[in-house]
């Protein structure tokens, strides 16, 4: 598949949309928690927070965090795709299946939190980026 080389940052600026949706479904999420439970600051430490938290309220939040681990590789293999020009159909491919597995990663954590599927969903997409790792990789010693 011949492509160009741009079009990688479309599954890039995909996770980056995923990344704000969370951010906003966190915060659609805590801030009425925080007002409906007229929490007194001492409660608002992160440690006393999270404790008090129900799991639809900490399930988003630490969802958040997630997006900030494995995706950052994501994030530096994308711009390395783009800046070597090694773009090409099996990268873009294995871009988006990273993208589409993250995204139902992130709506079972935000919502009902099946850890086994949770589980399957991020290992399908955490091997879609170890295989765009490896290949680069090697097409980076050969």
């Amino acid at each position: 598949m011949n492509v160009t080389q741009q079009i990688i940052f479309a599954p890039f600026l995909a996770m980056m949309i995923l990344t704000f949706v969370v951010w906003l479904y966190m915060y659609s999420r805590r801030i009425p928690f925080i007002t409906g439970s007229r929490l007194r600051p001492d409660q608002l430490t992160p440690l006393e927070f999270a404790r008090l938290s129900p799991p639809a309220v900490s399930n988003p939040s630490d969802n958040l965090k997630n997006l900030f681990e494995i995706p950052t590789l994501f994030y530096a293999l994308i711009v390395y795709l783009f800046v070597t020009h090694r773009v090409d159909g099996a990268y873009l491919i294995a871009a988006w299946v990273f993208v589409g597995f993250r995204a139902l990663h992130s709506v079972v954590h935000c919502t009902v939190n099946i850890v086994v599927l949770r589980f399957w969903l991020y290992a399908v997409s955490t091997a879609s980026l170890w295989f765009m790792v490896g290949r680069a990789a090697i097409g980076a010693v050969w």
